[in-house]
C-alpha cells in the first residue's frame, strides 16, 4: 500500500476506525471534528490530502443526523483539499428502511441520502449488509456492497451445530435461505403481520424447529419486538435453544430491556454500530469484530485489485 492512502474517520465510531486501521497497518489520520456552541459541526483536516486516497469511516448510526453531516462536511473539506478520490466507508447505512413509498406523501430517504452523499463529492462507496440491495441503484457512483456472513458463520461454526436458520418474516427468505445453505441447515420462517412501526404480531412458524437450535437472521434488530416475539414463538414449537443473529445492533427504545426478558439464549452482532455502557452490560449480547473484512475491501480498492472475492 502507499503513502497516498489516507484513513480518517469522524465521531460515529472511532473504535471500529482504529481497528480498521490496525488491521491494515496504517494510522488513522488527524481531523477535528467538533461543535460550535450552536450545535453547527466544524471539520479541521489536520493533514495534506493533496493527490490522496482517502478513506472517510463513517456508520450513520445514532445520532444519524449529527454523523451524516459529519461525513457530509468531511467529504467536502477532502474535496476542496484536492483528494483524488474520496470512498465513503458507511458499516450502517442510516435511513436504509425508508427505500420506497409505502403510504402516499412521504419521501424516499435512504434515495435522498444517497443524492446528498454523491453532492458532497464522494467517489465510492463502501457499505456492509444493506436493508434493501436496491439501494445501491440508488447511487451514480461505484458501491462496493459487502456481507458479514463469513464473521457470523465463523462464529457458528465454532460453537453451535443442529441447526435450523429462521426468517423473522418473509422479507428474509432469501438471506435466511442463503446463510442456511452455508451451515447446511434446514430452515423456517416465522409468519407475521406487522400493525404499525415498531409493533409487530407473530402467527405462526412455519417448518420444523422442535429439539433444533435455531438462529433467527436478521441484517438489524431495532426495538427487539420482532426478534423477541419470534423466539418466543419458535420456542413455543420444542427448539432446543433460540439464537439471534444480526449485522446491525441498532437496538434503540426497549430494546435491552425486550432482550433480557426474552428466550433469547444469546444475540450475535457485529461492530458496525458501537454499543453503549447499558447494551455491553447485556450478557446476552456478542459483538464481533467487522474491522479485518473492512480493512481487506479497502486494501483492494486502492489497489484496484478485485474486490468480488468478499462479496459472499
Amino acid at each position: 500500500m502507499s503513502d497516498r492512502l489516507k484513513l480518517f474517520t469522524g465521531n460515529a465510531h472511532r473504535i471500529l476506525a482504529k481497528d480498521v486501521a490496525d488491521s491494515l497497518g496504517r494510522p488513522l489520520c488527524s481531523a477535528r471534528v467538533t461543535k460550535f456552541s450552536d450545535g453547527e459541526i466544524m471539520v479541521h483536516i489536520d493533514e495534506n490530502v493533496r493527490g490522496c486516497d482517502v478513506f472517510i469511516i463513517q456508520p450513520t448510526c445514532a445520532p444519524v443526523n449529527d454523523n451524516l453531516m459529519e461525513l457530509l462536511l468531511m467529504t467536502d473539506a477532502m474535496k476542496r483539499a484536492s483528494a483524488t478520490r474520496i470512498t465513503a466507508v458507511i458499516p450502517y447505512y442510516g435511513y436504509a428502511r425508508q427505500d420506497r413509498k409505502v403510504q402516499p406523501r412521504v419521501p424516499i430517504s435512504s434515495k435522498l441520502v444517497a443524492d446528498l452523499i454523491t453532492a458532497a463529492g464522494v467517489n465510492r462507496i463502501l457499505t456492509l449488509d444493506l436493508h434493501a440491495g436496491q439501494i445501491q441503484g440508488f447511487f451514480n457512483i461505484p458501491v462496493d456492497h459487502l456481507y458479514a456472513t463469513p464473521i457470523l458463520l465463523d462464529y457458528i461454526q465454532d460453537t453451535l451445530e443442529d441447526l435450523v436458520v429462521v426468517s423473522p418474516d418473509a422479507g428474509g427468505v432469501e438471506r435466511a435461505r442463503a446463510f442456511a445453505k452455508r451451515l447446511n441447515a434446514s430452515l423456517a420462517i416465522v409468519d407475521k403481520r406487522r400493525e404499525k412501526a415498531n409493533v409487530s404480531e407473530v402467527m405462526r412458524v412455519i417448518g420444523n424447529v422442535e429439539g433444533l437450535n435455531a438462529l433467527l437472521l436478521d441484517d438489524m434488530i431495532d426495538t427487539a419486538g420482532t426478534i423477541s416475539q419470534a423466539a418466543a414463538a419458535i420456542k413455543e414449537q420444542g427448539a432446543a435453544s433460540v439464537f439471534a443473529v444480526c449485522t446491525h445492533a441498532v437496538l434503540s427504545g426497549p430494546a435491552i430491556e425486550r432482550l433480557n426478558e426474552s428466550v433469547l439464549d444469546k444475540v450475535i452482532v457485529t461492530n458496525t454500530i458501537p454499543l453503549d455502557s447499558k447494551m455491553k452490560a447485556c450478557s446476552k449480547i456478542v459483538q464481533l469484530n467487522s474491522a479485518s473484512l473492512l480493512g481487506k475491501a479497502i486494501k483492494s480498492i486502492h489497489e484496484e485489485t478485485t474486490v468480488s472475492s468478499l462479496f459472499v
